[in-house]
């Protein structure tokens, strides 16, 4: 099998942007490329931007899922400040199973 690339890149069809995605430690992180610029910065993810990609299930959310899985992903999602922030991923899928069996 093949390894799963850990750095994920989104091209324009005209070719004059692009979004490169990585994942940095426990971190999803993404940057704007312009082909007029010299220094880009890498920006954190926050789990809003990270749940509208899983929300719409774009490109990014499935190559996501497939990197880190659905539990991780799932995680991820989930607002740091969140009152159960002390969860694992395997907890809260847990929680999210026994919500759909119920």
């Amino acid at each position: 099998m093949l390894p799963i690339p850990i750095h994920f890149r989104l091209e324009a069809a005209d070719g004059h942007a692009a979004e490169e995605y990585r994942l940095n430690q426990q971190d999803i992180e993404v940057r704007r490329l312009q082909p007029d610029q010299r220094e880009v910065v890498w920006h954190r993810l926050t789990a809003d931007e990270i749940a509208g990609h899983v929300k719409r299930n774009t490109v990014v959310a499935r190559w996501l899922e497939r990197r880190l899985g659905w539990r991780r992903l799932l995680w991820a999602c989930q607002p740091e400040d969140s009152p159960d922030d002390s969860q694992s991923p395997d907890q809260v899928s847990q929680q999210v199973s026994d919500y759909f069996a119920a």
